[in-house]
């Protein structure tokens, strides 16, 4: 069952190591995906440029061994497609070791085609390029080190076959056509795959700096959750004095001969007991009053208590209540949702006190979710506030502290592995939505009871 219970920071720590970890092997993923697909490509241009050499332009290549090579890198990808399709960690040896098999198979397609007169060398800055954008620095360096080496092996061992450039003869040259489609083939690739693979990393490194605001976030929840489990202690023996206090004034004869402020007393000893009851609640989320067992109970029953408590203890006009649950579920009572769903109602009926709405349905395909939806006919959010949804002391109240009830909500629906999101309704109001996983609360092992509709 979860809580609103602060976790340590270790916990926290841990947590957040755990999703950037997650993320960057996501992206090393998708990167080694991209070296795969533009090695195929490498592979049919390869053909199709031997083939063209060979017989269009009758300058004769030793096919066996360069098919043998195509074929070799051919294998090499069919393999690494099939090893890396059910993996999630590709780390930056893996790619640096993809990018060397690249350099050492151009180099050797070099070496039988005319060396470096091969107006296809340029196209080791390709994998200079790629290895700067895939790799840390020091793997960076190992591809460009590669790449020189290649270029020297090149220089000093002389293939089967020389080409002979005639520049002055403009684009009937062969070499200068060779150069144009070479340039063409590497600004194409370069612009299509280093600016994918650099939206990838643009990607992780805004998911890690998402998951940096949500540490910094609950961290702050922390501290917020230690300062009010010591509050509710602390406010236990006063409360508990004014309940004794103002028993002792009903039997009093000012009071009992004036039923006003009988009534008085009354609102007083209700509006007592709501307190005692959120310190309660704050002290059971903290986790100091856990010794009974767990509350089990269903879905519907939880939230129509809910409304109950809720109602009974607010000064709402109308609260319109809609419960449609294709089937009640088993749950555990949990203190820390009742905490936030209340939450979310206080600010509706602050913002509308004369109707709040408050719908709740189960979605899914096998109704395993959970949305509730609490509305009001207030003035809405206005743009800043919906833009900054969430955060703490986002508020327009204008009061010291104001805008932490959200932050909270939003904090504890993340715990249940949930969301919360809001938006203005047409043509006045606001509405909030929290979308819950059913297996957050659901008891295990249980079937689903009859339709409970209303």
């Amino acid at each position: 069952m979860h809580s609103l219970a602060p976790a340590t920071g270790t916990d926290k720590r841990q947590a957040i190591e755990s999703a950037r970890t997650d993320t960057t092997r996501g992206a090393g993923v998708r990167n080694m995906q991209q070296l795969i697909q533009l090695r195929w490509i490498a592979i049919v241009g390869q053909v199709a440029t031997i083939a063209f050499v060979h017989f269009a332009l009758h300058i004769r290549l030793p096919l066996a061994a360069m098919l043998g090579i195509v074929a070799y890198l051919a294998l090499f990808n069919l393999a690494s497609l099939l090893f890396w399709r059910s993996r999630q960690d590709v780390g930056d040896l893996a790619l640096l070791f993809a990018l060397l098999v690249d350099v050492a198979a151009l180099t050797a397609q070099l070496h039988l085609s005319g060396g470096i007169t091969n107006p296809f060398v340029f196209l080791y800055l390709l994998q200079v390029a790629l290895g700067a954008v895939l790799l840390p620095a020091w793997a960076g360096w190992v591809v460009v080190a590669a790449s020189c080496a290649g270029v020297l092996g090149l220089v000093a061992f002389t293939g089967p076959v020389t080409l002979a450039a005639e520049p002055a003869r403009g684009i009937a040259d062969p070499y200068v056509q060779g150069l144009l489609v070479c340039f063409a083939l590497t600004a194409v690739l370069a612009a299509v795959f280093i600016g994918r693979t650099a939206r990838i990393l643009r990607d992780r490194d805004a998911r890690l700096a998402g998951l940096r605001q949500q540490a910094v976030e609950e961290e702050h929840i922390v501290r917020m959750g230690l300062l009010a489990s010591g509050a509710a202690h602390e406010l236990g023996t006063p409360l508990a004095t004014l309940s004794v206090l103002l028993g002792d004034w009903r039997r009093m004869a000012p009071f009992e001969g004036h039923p006003e402020l009988q009534q008085d007393l009354d609102e007083m000893q209700t509006q007592l007991g709501r307190c005692k009851a959120i310190v309660t609640g704050i002290l059971l989320s903290a986790g100091d009053a856990r010794g009974e067992a767990p509350a089990q109970t269903t879905l519907a029953a939880f939230l129509d208590e809910l409304v109950e408590e809720w109602s009974a203890t607010r000064p709402v006009n109308r609260l319109d209540y809609r419960r449609r649950l294709d089937g009640d579920v088993p749950i555990v009572s949990d203190s820390g949702l009742k905490q936030m769903v209340g939450n979310i109602l206080d600010n509706a009926l602050e913002a509308s006190p004369d109707w709040v709405g408050l719908e709740a349905v189960r979605e899914g395909q096998d109704g395993e979710r959970l949305r509730l939806k609490v509305s009001d006919a207030g003035p809405g959010f206005t743009e800043q506030a919906l833009a900054n949804f969430g955060k703490p002391y986002n508020s327009s109240k204008g009061r010291p502290g104001g805008g932490l009830g959200l932050f909270l909500s939003l904090n504890v629906a993340r715990s249940f592995g949930g969301r919360l999101h809001a938006a203005n309704r047409h043509p006045r109001g606001a509405e909030v939505v929290l979308e819950l996983p059913l297996s957050a609360l659901a008891l295990e092992g249980r079937e689903p009871d009859e339709p409970t509709d209303e």
